[in-house]
């Protein structure tokens, strides 16, 4: 049976269940531009529905994207919009997905606009600690999200300790890279802001990750985390995809740090370490040439 076929009729069982209301399929379109799981628009009796779905991966893949999904969605944001996850399943022997509402694309005159001071409203909500209530995955990559009060300790140990660690055991670092390592973090806590804030973050926002519509732009594809708002910026400035436009809209609202920019590096330094830890290549050179220049 065609897979699209097989989690269609699944999520029509769940959905029933789950909400006690007929869910009619009218149509299944397709979707192309995901690297990874496999994608449709439904159009149904409740209104348009996005699905995904994948027999690969970490078995809660689309539940931890969920859970982010319900983060964002907490807190009114009059210049974003988010999907709404409505069901999701484990990945395991058979088809895991996610049902979320769906986003259509269109334009608005001030969207970049709109996307600067929808991010720097949602950098205002706050946590009491740093990290999230599960850990989730930023790519494929799993995120320890255990709660510090440091943000220093926090992106050091949990965020690239945590993968540094994890590339040891993959492919290993040679003994002069070991020690560009331990000197860069050992000079981590004369580098990081004292004064951070648990930021509510996507986590994950590069330009393939946010939506422009006739409204609100929309963020997809979230691993949330409470982290210094800054960290947000570390992919984005990475792949850019962002107009000037966009931040001063941004500054607006969350005035960036006069410095800022001098640390942004640090924080692409976990995307560097991720695409390697993924895809290998010239990413573990560019991750110790951040390094090296902090020294």
């Amino acid at each position: 049976m065609d897979s699209s076929i097989s989690v269609i009729n699944t999520i029509v069982v769940d959905y029933e269940r789950t909400y006690n209301q007929n869910l009619e399929i009218y149509s299944s379109n397709l979707l192309s531009g995901g690297c990874v799981n496999q994608a449709t628009q439904l159009k149904t009796n409740v209104g348009n529905l996005f699905l995904k779905w994948n027999s690969n991966g970490n078995k809660d893949l689309f539940e931890q994207e969920a859970y982010s999904l319900e983060e964002l969605n907490k807190y009114p944001n009059e210049f974003l919009t988010f999907p709404k996850p409505l069901l999701w399943s484990k990945i395991s022997t058979s088809q895991g997905y996610l049902l979320t509402s769906y986003i259509e694309q269109g334009y608005h005159t001030q969207s970049d606009e709109q996307l600067g001071r929808g991010l720097a409203r949602l950098h205002l909500n706050h946590a009491k600690q740093f990290g999230f209530k599960h850990n989730n995955y930023c790519g494929d990559t799993i995120q320890n999200n255990e709660n510090s009060n440091s943000w220093i300790q926090f992106y050091k140990e949990n965020r690239l300790e945590f993968l540094i660690h994890k590339i040891r055991q993959k492919t290993g670092w040679t003994t002069k890279e070991e020690n560009t390592i331990d000197q860069f973090l050992k000079r981590i806590q004369n580098l990081l802001p004292s004064d951070s804030k648990p930021a509510l973050v996507h986590g994950d926002l590069w330009s393939g990750n946010y939506l422009f519509t006739n409204a609100q732009p929309a963020l997809i594809d979230p691993c949330v985390s409470y982290s210094d708002y800054e960290f947000e910026f570390g992919i984005l400035m990475l792949f850019g995809g962002f107009s000037q436009r966009f931040f001063a809209a941004y500054n607006e609202i969350n005035p960036f740090r006069s410095d800022w920019q001098q640390r942004n590096n640090i924080y692409q330094l976990y995307h560097l370490l991720n695409h390697y830890y993924m895809f290998g290549g010239g990413y573990k050179s560019q991750s110790l040439e951040v390094m090296k220049a902090y020294l």
